[in-house]
């Protein structure tokens, strides 16, 4: 019998203790081998580069040389997928946008089911990690195409949802940065756990054009308005004679996740109907394949992030292949093919 090909680890930490654990509950998974742990950043580098890891692990705390300033050293000498460990929102956003695919929440251990808990998810990350495309940053791409996204004139009655999830915080902020004030309201599912949703819904409020919040249930979906699923609740669409509002409520995990894309989708599908657009971003599974496809039965508009520009091609691909997207584009060309197409309908 063949032995499973194993994805290399290096374990980036500043406590031993933590370093020990770590290395004992990964090598215990068939498909992780740790091949070496670093109590620093300057240690971290020497043994990338000798090491050759598929993933890292990185606590962003650290003395001598923080996470935020390995990651910036690391990435372009040696593009390697980190997963980052960190309890402390505004850190964590901070390694994403300077290059780390995903994070795990480091949470309180008060009992061995806390630690069995935490290990299981970052067990699923490091795979997702360990095939990520984070060298496409780097790679050749083509011409970004010329001028801001401008509306023609405004178009009522409509919305635009957004789904994504590994490598979905950085594709987000390239897709609305630039939407004008006058762009139909924007409902998006990042998958996200609680208190980072609003930390991430802040930061892109303050690089956006349009007014970004995390959904509190019974927002209205405005003109000029970006609305993030809160960690931990369902978003929904839903409308009333004032026009499309969104409800915002605990639940059981739908297509794994909580927010769920597809469960956004569906709804928009439902409510919206064909004045609606949907856009399926980087990630890994299929959440949101399905609720994509539901809106393009119902007349809906929908766009895919392509192979090339993803950090993980998953969710896009399923819902490319099962029917669900009617354009699949670069990630720097999605923000006007969404204009192109509304200005196309306000004719």
């Amino acid at each position: 019998m063949i032995a499973p090909k194993k994805n290399r680890v290096l374990i980036v930490d500043d406590s031993i203790l933590f370093r020990t654990t770590l290395e004992k509950k990964l090598n215990e998974d068939p498909y992780l081998e740790v091949v070496g742990t670093a109590s620093d950043a300057i240690e971290a580098l020497e043994k990338v580069e000798s090491l050759k890891p598929d993933v890292l692990t990185l606590d962003v705390e650290m003395p001598k040389v923080s996470g935020i300033e390995f990651l910036k050293k690391l990435m372009p000498l040696y593009p390697t997928p980190v997963v980052v460990v960190s309890g402390a929102p505004v850190t964590t956003l901070d390694a994403l946008d300077a290059g780390a695919v995903d994070f795990v929440k480091k949470p309180l251990i008060q009992s061995p089911a806390d630690l069995d808990n935490f290990v299981r998810e970052l067990i699923v990350k490091l795979k997702i990690g360990s095939i990520a495309n984070v060298g496409q940053k780097k790679a050749p791409q083509p011409p970004k195409p010329q001028g801001q996204p401008t509306l023609l004139r405004p178009i009522d009655n409509m919305v635009i949802a957004i789904g994504a999830s590994t490598g979905g915080t950085e594709a987000i902020l390239e897709v609305v940065k630039d939407l004008p004030t006058t762009t139909p309201g924007i409902v998006i599912v990042q998958h996200m756990p609680a208190v980072f949703t609003r930390m991430y819904a802040e930061r892109l409020d303050k690089h956006c054009k349009m007014r970004v919040k995390e959904a509190q249930d019974g927002d209205r979906v405005e003109r000029g308005k970006i609305i993030i699923a809160a960690g931990e609740f369902h978003l929904r669409l839903a409308r009333n004679a004032q026009g499309y509002y969104v409800t915002s409520k605990p639940g059981e995990k739908v297509s794994g996740h909580c927010p769920s894309v597809d469960v956004l989708f569906e709804s928009v599908a439902d409510t919206a109907k064909n004045r609606s657009l949907g856009i399926i971003l980087t990630g890994m599974g299929a959440d949101g394949s399905k609720g994509l496809l539901k809106m393009r039965k119902a007349g809906a508009y929908t766009i895919g992030q392509n192979q090339q520009s993803c950090v993980v091609y998953g969710m896009p691909m399923v819902a490319f292949n099962i029917g669900g997207v009617v354009k699949q584009l670069p990630l720097d060309q999605i923000s006007l093919e969404i204009t192109r197409y509304l200005n196309s309908i306000s004719r």
